[in-house]
C-alpha cells in the first residue's frame, strides 16, 4: 500500500463522498482507505452512502463506527421510544429514513405496539444496513497513529476505555490528550476546534491531534487526509453562480 486515506463525517452527502474519492484518485489496489464514522443522518442520501461504504469494505476499506450509526442501531434494535425519538427527531435520523423511502408515520404503529425491532427486520434494506453497521470497528491503531471517530480518553488505556467514549468524547480529549501517537478523528466540526464559524479546514492541534470533520453537511467541506504525508484533499458543494 502506498498511502492511507482517511475520511470522516459524510452524513449522507453521497455526491461529495464520490467526488472526494475521485479527486483523491483512490485506488483500491494501491491505497488503504479508513472511514471514521458518521455516514448517515442529516444529509439526503444516507442509504446510498451506506451502500458505497459496504462496497468499499468488501474491497479492503477499514470502516469505523460513528456515534450516529450507534444511535441508529440502538434505536432500531431496542425499539425503545426514548432512543427512537432521540435519533429521528434530534439527530437527523428522519433524513436517513427518508433516504430509504419512509416517513416517521410509517413507524408509528410499530412504536405504539412495541414491535419496532421485528418491524424493522421486515424492511430488507434497512435491516441489511443495520447488519453492515454491526461489523464496523471502534478504532484503528498503527505504530505511529490512531484513527477514531471522536477521540480517546486521556490517561486511560485504550483496552480499558468504554467503547462509546471513542465515539462521543469531545473537549476532554481535545484539551487533555498528551500522547505520543497522532490521533486522527472526526465527530467535532473543525470550525468549533478553530473557534471560527467560517473556518472548515482540517484542524492540526498542537497536542498531536488532527480533526478532519469539515462539517460538509452544514455547508463546510468534506476532507480526506493522506497518511503519513498529511496532505489534505477537500471538496465542497458548488455554490450557484449569481446572475446580474
Amino acid at each position: 500500500m502506498d498511502r492511507i486515506l482517511a475520511i470522516s463525517d459524510i452524513h449522507g452527502e453521497l455526491d461529495l463522498f464520490e467526488e472526494l474519492l475521485l479527486k483523491a484518485k483512490y485506488d483500491t489496489m494501491q491505497d488503504q482507505l479508513f472511514l471514521l464514522g458518521d455516514y448517515i443522518d442529516r444529509g439526503p442520501s444516507s442509504s446510498g452512502v451506506l451502500n458505497l461504504v459496504g462496497e468499499l469494505q468488501t474491497k479492503g476499506a477499514r470502516v469505523l463506527l460513528g456515534n450516529h450509526e450507534a444511535l441508529m442501531l440502538k434505536a432500531c434494535r431496542s425499539g425503545h421510544p426514548k432512543y427512537w425519538n432521540h435519533w429521528v427527531k434530534l439527530c437527523g435520523g428522519h433524513a436517513t429514513l427518508a433516504s430509504y423511502g419512509y416517513q416517521l408515520d410509517d413507524f408509528k404503529e410499530a412504536i405504539e405496539n412495541d414491535t419496532l425491532p421485528s418491524f424493522i427486520q421486515t424492511l430488507p434494506k434497512i435491516e441489511e444496513h443495520l447488519q453492515l453497521i454491526e461489523t464496523f470497528n471502534i478504532y484503528i491503531e498503527l505504530e505511529d497513529v490512531i484513527f477514531v471517530h471522536g477521540g480517546v480518553v486521556p490517561g486511560v488505556a485504550m483496552t480499558e476505555t468504554d467503547p462509546m467514549q471513542f465515539l462521543w468524547i469531545r473537549e476532554q480529549f481535545h484539551a487533555g490528550y498528551q500522547g505520543e501517537k497522532t490521533i486522527i478523528f472526526g465527530h467535532t466540526p473543525t470550525y468549533k476546534l478553530h473557534q471560527n464559524p467560517t473556518e472548515h479546514s482540517v484542524f492540526f492541534g498542537e497536542n498531536n491531534i488532527i480533526g478532519i470533520d469539515g462539517g460538509a453537511v452544514f455547508g463546510g467541506q468534506l476532507h480526506a487526509i493522506e497518511w503519513p504525508s498529511r496532505q489534505i484533499i477537500s471538496v465542497e458543494r458548488k455554490k450557484p453562480t449569481s446572475v446580474e
